[in-house]
């Protein structure tokens, strides 16, 4: 069965409408692509690991082809996408948490490589290739108006949004301008309370507790800074850790809270000095 690596997303800061794109909701679940070829399907991650056996659900008949989407699991109280139940299913071998294939591209129809169609051609296709159902459906996108969709994944505290062009080719494993992702990030205000000895990790504490680790965003000139600062308040340290009074304030921007009080994703973003 064929694999081809997706296509990434380039990211841009703050969303933005133009008549040369498309807007998609950003689907907050795990890269999946459906290869299907002589009535066999295979699916895959991104990385090209095989994950047929997980979601039998997508291992049906019907013409040649290769999908690209998100596989997600949602919330039943509210219908959008949950990324812990999605993982909860992807690393159970037991769950049968329903699954939503959320498909936003076509690469290979009957036969024929879509890859150097524009996107609303390929689209078109995709159109006629699969019919709807609440296991696999096509993504819904607007055109040109990215602003007003913006606003409206904010008020449903959805992940972000997507922009491609429409006149876009597919460059499988590549990050173009041709695809950017928006993400709707929660900035949240932490203390570091030590520091990893291993690969590089701040500890985050909210409100006097474990909140996780700052691994992303950190320029090397903060870095030296902190180190400078923290040295003077250590604690204690274990194996893994070097423990400090949490007197150092940063603020970091992040997914969302996990169910457990954890930042998801965390990333750096300043240092905060008392006024």
């Amino acid at each position: 069965m064929e694999f081809i690596y997706p296509m990434l997303l380039e990211q841009a800061d703050k969303p933005f409408s133009d008549g040369r794109y498309v807007f998609e909701p950003k689907i907050d679940g795990h890269r999946l692509i459906l290869s299907r070829r002589n009535g066999e399907t295979r699916l895959y991650t991104r990385h090209n690991n095989d994950v047929t056996a997980k979601y039998p659900e997508l291992v049906t008949d019907g013409p040649d082809m290769i999908l690209d989407g998100e596989l997600a699991v949602m919330d039943p109280d509210t219908g959008i996408p949950d990324f812990e139940l999605t993982m909860q299913r992807f690393q159970s071998k037991r769950s049968r948490l329903p699954i939503s294939y959320v498909v936003f591209d076509i690469l290979h129809h009957d036969g024929s490589d879509l890859r150097g169609l524009t996107l609303l051609e390929r689209k078109a296709v995709l159109e006629r290739a699969i019919t709807d159902t609440p296991t696999i459906s096509k993504i819904a996108y607007i055109d040109g108006r990215g602003e007003d969709l913006w606003d409206a994944i904010v008020a449903r505290n959805m992940e972000g949004i997507v922009a491609k062009r429409k006149d876009g080719r597919y460059h499988a494993d590549k990050r173009t301008d041709d695809f950017l992702k928006i993400i709707n990030y929660t900035y949240v205000d932490v203390h570091i309370s030590g520091w990893s000895k291993g690969d590089f990790g701040w500890l985050a504490h909210y409100n006097g507790r474990p909140a996780g680790v700052i691994e992303l965003g950190v320029p090397p000139t903060h870095k030296q800074a902190f180190y400078g600062v923290a040295k003077q308040l250590i604690t204690s340290e274990d194996r893994d850790y070097v423990y400090i009074q949490p007197q150092i304030k940063a603020r970091v921007k992040m997914r969302n809270w996990t169910k457990s009080g954890m930042l998801r994703s965390p990333v750096f973003v300043d240092f905060i000095f008392a006024a």
